[in-house]
């Protein structure tokens, strides 16, 4: 591929731990400032989930490693410290992509004894980041998949899925094709405070527009919701006002959770910015990953009367949604697999 005034490095010794994820070269352009490609050939495009998780899918597909979103509150930032990177500003700027990830998919897809089991994109990193624009590892995936007659789902907060939607179109006429999109905020000086990477809410919602124009049904994923900052009766009304009009057929609405190195990351955020706040998140939170009980009760009874009067209810208001396990930990031996229970994962359902 083609990169304008690119610098490349073909022995990163600085990062010791991209060895063990088949490490190749480095690659920084002015295209994109600030931000380091690392590239990688993998062994495997499929991570096998937790046999115990309870989500609705079997297996998922991490086209990259770190996400230049750059959201504050994301969970997977733990994982890059699997690779000697750290879960901050690493996890913004040094993104893992595995450029052969489509070609080991096909192959993996073709084997005798791949059963079809549904496979989730966007369980840990967004595979519509920026740098999917230049790798375009999405377009192979998709036919992948399509031709081989696989389920599979996405999740993304990525306005360039647009650019595959003619592929998406041709592949829901053959396997069952879920699209949600993630979208938690519309205050513009919260967005660029906490998602400084991700396209804009107006953007997010002429996203859902598209695809809905398009005949998917999409949900829409409104999480994180966060605590004293997101969770006012006019913010989460106006929020899903928009998304009822942008032609969503439901959303979901879950309270942050601040696992592992996500916690300090945030919490550094808050400090500098709303630092009367602390008190509160220390009441909320105690030590641990997740807010009270009482709190997301609380949340609760204020978001179902405003789902209900906006038609964004999910379709099996009956089923519930998987149980955390507060012992669930980042598996060992497959670091990208999502944390067993993990509920922003829910509408993949």
């Amino acid at each position: 591929m083609r990169w304008q005034s690119q610098t490349l490095d073909a022995d990163d010794g600085a990062l010791p731990g991209l060895s063990r994820a088949g490490f190749v070269r480095t690659v920084r352009t002015p295209e994109f400032d600030g931000v380091t490609f690392h590239e990688v050939l993998c062994k495997s495009a499929l991570n096998k989930t937790p046999s115990a998780s309870n989500l609705p899918f079997g297996w998922t597909i991490n086209p990259m490693r770190g996400c230049s979103h750059a959201c504050r509150y994301c969970f997977a930032r733990g994982t890059h410290e699997y690779l000697e990177l750290d879960a901050g500003r690493d996890f913004d700027s040094q993104i893992v992509v595995k450029t052969n990830v489509a070609a080991v998919l096909r192959k993996e897809l073709g084997r005798r004894s791949w059963q079809r089991e549904p496979v989730a994109l966007g369980t840990n990193t967004d595979p519509y980041q920026r740098a999917e624009g230049r790798y375009r590892l999405m377009p192979g995936i998709i036919r992948a998949l399509t031709d081989s007659g696989t389920p599979f789902s996405i999740l993304t907060k990525g306005t360039l899925l647009r650019r595959d939607l003619s592929l998406l179109t041709v592949a829901a006429r053959t396997v069952p094709v879920r699209i949600a999109v993630s979208l938690a905020i519309l205050d513009m000086d919260l967005h660029r405070g906490l998602e400084p990477g991700t396209p804009s809410p107006r953007g997010r919602l002429e996203l859902v527009r598209t695809l809905t124009e398009a005949g998917f049904a999409v949900n829409v994923m409104v999480a994180p919701v966060i605590p004293c900052l997101t969770d006012g009766s006019a913010h989460l009304d106006a929020l899903f006002a928009a998304i009822a009009e942008a032609g969503a057929t439901s959303a979901l609405a879950i309270p942050m959770h601040l696992r592992g190195p996500t916690r300090g990351w945030f919490l550094g955020w808050l400090a500098e910015q709303h630092p009367a706040l602390l008190p509160r998140y220390r009441q909320l939170y105690g030590r641990g990953a997740y807010v009270t009980p009482e709190y997301t009760a609380w949340l609760r009874a204020r978001v179902d009367p405003l789902l209900d009067q906006h038609g964004l209810r999910p379709h099996s208001p009956d089923e519930p949604a998987p149980e955390r396990d507060e012992s669930a930990r980042e598996p060992q031996s497959r670091p990208e697999t999502p944390a067993r229970g993990d509920p922003q994962l829910a509408l993949f359902a």
